[in-house]
């Protein structure tokens, strides 16, 4: 915490300067810049990424191998043209549907993070997805801030709720996957999620998708899904999107006719292991 803080005024201090430095359209600028880098440097328990050249792997703002004592993960190793698609689910609005249409015309699964809303207003897709061979993740039942809970009582709370509920509409136990909403989490909070069998994941590649009545383009989501799309991604797309639901079809051509072809996070995790018990005996 005291070295966030003192960080916080080393970046506070170089913003004055910056902003005194630059003037007029620069100010604009380096604002932006600025509050892109401070976001990142300041997101201990906030996950943050950083690009690089294009097609390439992004840096997250802690190491893969860092996150693999949690089991936790964010994008896949190796140079493989995989591609692991997930969706964050809090409420229906009519585009899950086009969505799932698109995934079984290309014969893609997918994960599928719920909260306890989705599963209580929309059962009926929650079994679908099943039947059609996607897999539901979990992403906690009230969608909180997950870094502000330290205690297990409390943690454990709002992934078994979700489970419990999971069960008594499909009749079968939940896949121990699990995304912190909003990508907030502490160390505590992964160690917990793997106390609890768990298995974490956040993402390599998403978008500002999750604006309901703020919705991207059709070119800008190609803008930043073709051009950051990178080997061993996890990437974050919502249901709730109107764009996404449009152009999923379009989209996953486009990633085909890249050479990409799409893994599930069980296939990830056996890749993972596997690799882990390679790397061990070296």
């Amino acid at each position: 915490m005291k070295q966030q803080n003192k960080m916080k005024q080393i970046f506070g201090i170089l913003f004055a300067a910056a902003i005194l430095f630059f003037g007029g359209r620069g100010t604009a600028v380096c604002l932006t810049n600025w509050q892109e880098t401070f976001h990142i440097a300041e997101a201990v328990d906030n996950w943050g990424l950083g690009f690089g050249a294009e097609g390439t792997k992004p840096t997250g703002n802690v190491s893969a191998k860092e996150l693999e004592q949690y089991h936790t993960y964010y994008v896949g190793k190796g140079e493989d043209k995989k591609i692991y698609l997930t969706f964050d689910c809090g409420y229906e609005n009519g585009n899950t549907e086009n969505i799932l249409a698109a995934l079984k015309k290309h014969k893609v699964k997918a994960t599928f993070f719920v909260v306890g809303h989705f599963l209580e207003s929309s059962p009926d897709l929650v079994k679908k997805m099943v039947e059609e061979g996607h897999t539901v993740g979990n992403h906690t039942y009230h969608h909180p801030d997950m870094s502000a809970i330290s205690d297990m009582t409390s943690f454990s709370k709002e992934i078994k709720d979700v489970e419990e509920k999971y069960k008594e509409i499909t009749g079968e136990e939940m896949t121990k996957y699990y995304r912190p909403p909003q990508g907030k989490y502490s160390t505590e909070n992964l160690e917990m999620a793997k106390e609890l069998g768990y298995h974490t994941f956040f993402w390599s590649l998403a978008y500002v998708d999750w604006y309901e009545n703020d919705q991207p383009t059709k070119e800008e989501a190609f803008d930043k899904l073709l051009s950051r799309i990178h080997p061993g991604a996890i990437v974050l797309l919502h249901n709730t999107s109107k764009t996404n639901g449009a152009i999923l079809d379009e989209l996953l051509t486009k990633w085909e006719e890249m050479g990409y072809t799409f893994g599930t996070l069980s296939e990830f995790c056996t890749e993972s292991n596997a690799e882990d018990v390679t790397e061990t005996i070296l």
